[in-house]
């Protein structure tokens, strides 16, 4: 994960304080509700440049920092490509 990706988290995580947000942080332990949810999936789009497939948008994607770091760069990575 890289710095900007944990800034745009830590608004949507009401647990997270301080602490460090690791690539292995359970995001519904720090407070992500579905209503945060889709509001960090709109911020993540916008500064990514992305989409959200329907289908990466699921429980398992959102259950750790590292698993949404992980749709995110295979959706940039599958933009960039189609782009090319």
């Amino acid at each position: 994960m890289d710095a900007q990706f944990v800034d745009i988290l830590r608004p949507y995580l009401k647990y997270a304080g301080d602490q460090e947000i690791t690539d292995t942080a359970r995001l519904r332990d720090l407070g992500l509700d579905s209503m945060r949810e889709i509001e960090l999936l709109f911020a993540i789009e916008d500064t990514y440049g992305i989409f959200f497939p329907e289908e990466r948008m699921v429980d398992r994607t959102f259950e750790t920092g590292g698993t949404l770091w992980k749709a995110v760069q295979e959706i940039r990575g599958a933009t960039q490509a189609a782009a090319s």
